[in-house]
């Protein structure tokens, strides 16, 4: 039975939405394995992310906390807004307390991905503030360490992402994930799809 991977995020701009699809690509390489992409739902109204120049949402379904239940693995993905994941993603978080309750999502892998505006704003903080949303679920946090290689010691390109997972960087929203990032992303789905069979015994 091919293990279950959710690649859950919340992308206001476009640049999470990005690397998500980039994750998932590395993630379908690797056989015995089914992923799918869900967005959380936006808690702002139409008329205030109208205002804060937000585009309209892709048509990737919209997840609801029982639908984690079914998933073998997570991948979470989510802006930062001052150091910390975006509102509307922990939103969707603390509507999972009957998951928590049961402990359902006890002992399954998950990994975070992020995107921020500046170097300084949040590139490590964000992921790690968001470790405590897993250690609550009991869930399993897997970093992507430095398994990407030479690309973790880039310095002279602008380049985000961190041990912790993959990133971007955003600018004032003009920016795009480069190339470098890209293959970060797409390096830990694959590395992630790799762990996931071996948490359900199927390597």
């Amino acid at each position: 039975m091919a293990v279950k991977i959710y690649i859950i995020y919340y992308s206001m701009y476009g640049h999470v939405a990005r690397l998500a699809e980039e994750i998932k690509k590395g993630a379908d390489s690797v056989e015995g394995v089914e992923v799918k992409l869900w967005q959380v739902p936006e808690i702002l109204q139409e008329e205030v992310l109208g205002k804060m120049g937000a585009p309209p949402k892709s048509d990737v379904p919209i997840i609801t906390p029982s639908d984690l239940a079914e998933a073998d693995g997570f991948l979470l993905g989510f802006p930062t807004r001052f150091g910390m994941m975006a509102a509307q993603f922990k939103a969707f978080m603390d509507s999972t307390g009957g998951l928590w309750g049961t402990q359902q999502l006890a002992g399954k892998p998950a990994g975070i991905f992020y995107s921020t505006a500046s170097q300084g704003g949040g590139q490590e903080t964000t992921a790690l503030t968001a470790i405590t949303q897993l250690v609550h679920h009991g869930m399993i946090f897997v970093p992507i360490g430095y398994t990407f290689g030479a690309g973790m010691f880039e310095i002279e390109k602008v380049k985000g992402g961190s041990p912790y997972g993959a990133g971007t960087y955003a600018g004032d929203g003009t920016r795009q994930p480069t190339e470098l990032e890209l293959g970060q992303a797409f390096h830990q789905g694959k590395y992630f799809s790799g762990i996931a069979k071996k948490f359900k015994g199927t390597s």
